[in-house]
């Protein structure tokens, strides 16, 4: 393990309500790694304005470390994430009236996450509304990220790619799958492709693979309004247990 430099996630990143947002800390992981596609197995939650550990790890991975052990680790992820097809994104109209329809009637138990909060703004998070499409097994939203969360080059960061890559999977398994609210990202998986501008109009979709059980496997991508592929990502979704 290389040395390890101490972060803390502030609040304003959270997903459930004390815990940090799981596609924001794959991503933060994702750029330690040193590889090209990167999969994150989640331990255990990662607590807001707490001071974790972030180091390097043998073989080009990364891990995330809190005072009871590990919280999550990146390695290198070798499949392809393309397999078995990455469905081709809804239109901008499309998405947009999709992420209409999720916010008129959302699923219950939705939270203040900086991914899919409903009272989120484009600057405090992503907006990732996601709603079926009609007439194809996906969900949807268009979003356009804020100037606020631009790094120094203008450019949505990494972390928060990784992000758009995460929230759509858990509407894909509410709203075409059986999945049970409350389910956390038990590992994440993506390829970044191409650098994001930020205030990009984009397209974050999902679908489902399969179920079994607790568990729901989704994939999910990215793309601009011009159906450029920003991103793509292979996720394990795990439910709470019934009672």
């Amino acid at each position: 393990m290389s040395d390890i430099e101490t972060i803390t996630v502030p609040d304003l990143l959270r997903g459930y309500p004390g815990v940090a947002f799981g596609g924001y800390v794959a991503g933060v992981l994702a750029r330690r790694a040193e590889a090209g596609a990167v999969r994150v197995d989640f331990r255990r939650p990662t607590p807001v304005e707490v001071p974790v550990g972030l180091a390097r790890t043998a073989g080009g991975g990364a891990v995330l470390t809190g005072a009871d052990g590990d919280l999550a680790v990146a390695v290198p992820h070798d499949e392809d994430l393309a397999a078995p097809g990455v469905p081709a994104p809804p239109s901008w109209a499309e998405a947009t009236a999709a992420a209409e329809a999720y916010r008129a009637a959302p699923p219950t138990g939705s939270v203040d996450c900086f991914g899919c909060g409903l009272d989120r703004m484009p600057d405090t998070g992503l907006r990732l509304h996601c709603g079926g499409v009609a007439g194809r097994e996906l969900v949807a939203t268009a979003w356009t990220p804020g100037a606020a969360l631009a790094d120094a080059d203008g450019m949505l960061p990494a972390e928060l790619v990784w992000g758009a890559l995460d929230c759509p999977g858990n509407a894909a398994g509410r709203l075409l799958g059986t999945m049970r609210e409350g389910a956390v990202t038990a590992s994440l998986a993506a390829r970044l492709l191409r650098p994001v501008p930020i205030a990009s109009r984009l397209v974050s979709y999902a679908w489902v693979v399969a179920e079994e059980g607790r568990k729901h496997r989704v994939g999910a991508a990215l793309a601009t309004a011009e159906g450029d592929l920003c991103g793509i990502s292979s996720a394990l979704w795990v439910a709470p247990r019934p009672g």
